[in-house]
């Protein structure tokens, strides 16, 4: 025979455990505990008497459901009893704005600082806490905000339509590529990690930051990435790269090489025009201006940051280097998709009028 677990609980603790048990479980999860138990089966007393309720609960339960009401509702809270329909209009008002609008020396709210500009403006007096709930009532939670460049190219959706257009006709004897250049930093970059609670993992800083600089191209027919590594970012590192796909992608194998960049200086260097030139197997297509979205490899240079640089203890730049490289040479392929920049209705209509026009003019 088991052992009996034995449990001192006072009748006010199981009241007020009761009445929590209620609240949390009111109308969808006790509804599914009866339905299921029903269909055990087992009698409405038993289950009135297991799950702490009612027997005329249960039978209101079984009733909606002989009537049709397959899946209960759940029951979501409204937000705390605090949050009126008027301060919901006045809170939502304030943060549309910055404080700066009302005279604080701040970027951004605080839970204490909403507290006080409705105090002031609207007389309504809540806590801090009081405004956190109703943040969160609101839908609303603290998080990191995130840089956005101008994506203002007045030529962005013929740039990018002009890359779908390769993407979509791409032939066998074909590659398309995706290039771009990333900074490595002996320095590492802080990033979340698990910890014990009330503790925070400290990483050293090198005392002297190292920098290095890797050109990467991304294959994103076969999800491979290339790159080269240089002490400098200079228009020979991008040279480098272009010199290393030449002989990775031979000419008895392959016809045309399309390798899309961003419009960096080191991309545009006369060195590079020359060198294009002379290689006429080589089209390098230009991506809009501060549009990074539109790379693919810059997800892949995200992956490598949480899995390479992130956190790292490294001392020496030739031991992250040495990381780096077999991060790119194990983790792969990197197997992206365009994004859906790509297929918004103005690159789509401007596609169409390239399409209508000779391949020659559009080149």
């Amino acid at each position: 025979m088991p052992t009996p677990i034995v449990i001192e609980i006072t009748p006010t603790e199981q009241a007020c455990l009761l009445a929590q048990l209620r609240r949390a479980r009111r109308g969808h999860w006790l509804a599914l505990h009866i339905l299921l138990l029903l269909a055990l089966p087992r009698s409405p007393s038993e289950i009135a008497s297991v799950l702490l309720c009612a027997r005329s609960t249960v039978y209101a339960v079984a009733q909606d459901w002989q009537k049709g009401r397959r899946w209960p509702e759940p029951v979501r809270a409204s937000g705390p009893p605090c949050l009126t329909p008027s301060l919901r209009r006045s809170l939502l008002a304030l943060l549309q704005k910055t404080p700066a609008a009302y005279g604080w020396c701040r970027t951004r709210w605080s839970c204490a600082t909403l507290a006080l500009q409705l105090q002031a403006q609207r007389g309504i007096s809540r806590s801090a806490e009081t405004m956190r709930r109703c943040l969160h009532a609101l839908d609303w939670v603290w998080k990191r905000a995130k840089l956005a460049a101008k994506d203002n190219d007045p030529e962005r959706a013929a740039k990018l339509a002009r890359i779908r257009r390769v993407f979509e006709r791409l032939g066998p004897r074909e590659a398309l590529l995706f290039s771009d250049e990333l900074d490595l930093h002996l320095l590492p970059k802080v990033g979340a990690q698990w910890m014990p609670r009330a503790t925070q993992v400290e990483v050293m800083t090198p005392g002297r930051n190292e920098q290095r600089h890797l050109a990467g191209a991304l294959d994103l027919r076969t999800g491979r990435v290339y790159h080269r590594l240089w002490f400098r970012k200079v228009n020979g590192l991008f040279l480098d790269l272009l010199n290393l796909l030449d002989s990775v992608y031979p000419a008895r194998r392959w016809d045309r090489i399309y390798i899309v960049a961003d419009n960096d200086k080191i991309h545009k260097a006369k060195l590079v025009q020359r060198w294009l030139k002379q290689h006429p197997r080589f089209r390098l297509l230009f991506l809009p201006t501060y549009c990074p979205r539109a790379n693919p490899i810059e997800r892949c240079f995200g992956d490598l940051h949480d899995k390479v640089t992130r956190n790292h203890r490294r001392k020496r730049m030739r031991d992250l280097v040495g990381d780096v490289q077999r991060h790119l040479a194990q983790n792969g392929p990197w197997h992206y998709q365009l994004s859906e920049l790509y297929y918004a209705a103005e690159v789509t209509q401007a596609l169409k009028r390239q399409t209508a026009l000779p391949s020659s003019a559009v080149a």
